[in-house]
């Protein structure tokens, strides 16, 4: 598919973004745009910062970090990565990844212990706010896997939310009556195609549309490369995957997404719908944040032409 795609931050010389700006979070507060993004620093580590703008294209942010990892939490001992945000009533919840490493000796949920490989420990963790300024502490949620990739459902369904997460290599769903306790945690999609062989997680939280929830996930290949796939849930139950298209419908074509920190990378978090247009903001080569907007309408029409 062909729209257009713009970049709308770039990392600025300052310590705690000068590594790269990526995969934010996106939600509409008083007419004006929110990015809660992911900055990474000279020292390593992932921090959100925040930036706002009125035409969702040019943006004012803040100089400082507005979160960061607790120093306290084994979980984030090197950093918060990936925000999505759903809105719930007045109330935004804020999914992002917690980041550390197993201790010496433990051995790794979902890994194999191999001495050469860092034994990452990445766990879900969930934040409350309602101006993307202050936040409430929601904790580790599903603190027993490892687990990354999660957003939440905007709707309650048959007295549940809902959280698709992506549990390597594959896509979950879990449900939850009180957002705290997670149960019926299973595989809800893996990969099928070649775009997307090694690995498939969420991208942005699922858009209601008449037909049911339109799921815009990214996948990886064989030589890395991330690519954005959509599938179709059914609307009162999004466990179930009614169609999948059969190519993405958004790869790496510019040289900014093709070169930076890790190459070949487009990576969707948010998304803002208007006008029959998905507004989709995404992390491009680990570097920069982009913004490509897309017909609605083309991608329904691509699940008539190309359903797996």
């Amino acid at each position: 598919m062909e729209f257009p795609r713009q970049v709308v931050l770039e990392p600025r010389d300052i310590w705690w973004e000068r590594g790269g700006v990526l995969n934010p979070a996106v939600v509409e507060i008083g007419g004006k745009v929110h990015l809660l993004y992911r900055a990474v620093g000279a020292d390593h580590i992932s921090r959100f910062g925040l930036a706002i703008s009125e035409d969702g294209e040019t943006f004012t942010r803040f100089d400082e970090p507005i979160f960061e990892g607790d120093p306290n939490n084994p979980y984030e001992r090197l950093g918060v990565e990936d925000p999505r945000a759903t809105v719930f009533g007045r109330d935004i919840f804020i999914t992002y990844t917690a980041v550390s490493v197993y201790p010496a000796g433990t051995k790794p949920i979902n890994q194999p212990l191999d001495p050469s490989h860092t034994p990452w420990r990445v766990r879900i963790g969930a934040l409350k706010t309602r101006d993307m300024r202050s936040f409430q502490r929601l904790g580790v949620i599903l603190p027993d896997i490892d687990s990354k990739d999660a957003v939440l459902i905007p709707q309650k369904h048959l007295g549940f939310y809902w959280l698709i997460h992506r549990v390597d290599p594959s896509i979950f769903i879990a449900r939850s009556r009180d957002l705290k306790k997670w149960e019926g945690n299973i595989e809800m999609m893996t990969s099928k195609e070649p775009w997307e062989e090694l690995k498939i997680g969420a991208a942005c939280p699922p858009i209601e549309i008449d037909e049911g929830w339109l799921l815009l996930y990214h996948g990886v290949s064989a030589n890395h490369t991330y690519s954005l796939g959509a599938a179709l849930l059914a609307k009162e139950n999004p466990a179930v995957v009614l169609k999948r298209i059969k190519y993405p419908i958004m790869s790496p074509h510019f040289d900014w997404e093709k070169r930076g920190v890790v190459s070949n990378v487009v990576f969707p978090t948010g998304a803002v719908v208007a006008h029959g247009k998905i507004r989709l903001y995404y992390g491009a080569a680990d570097r920069v944040i982009g913004l490509a907007k897309i017909p609605l309408e083309s991608i329904m029409s691509s699940f008539d032409e190309q359903t797996l």
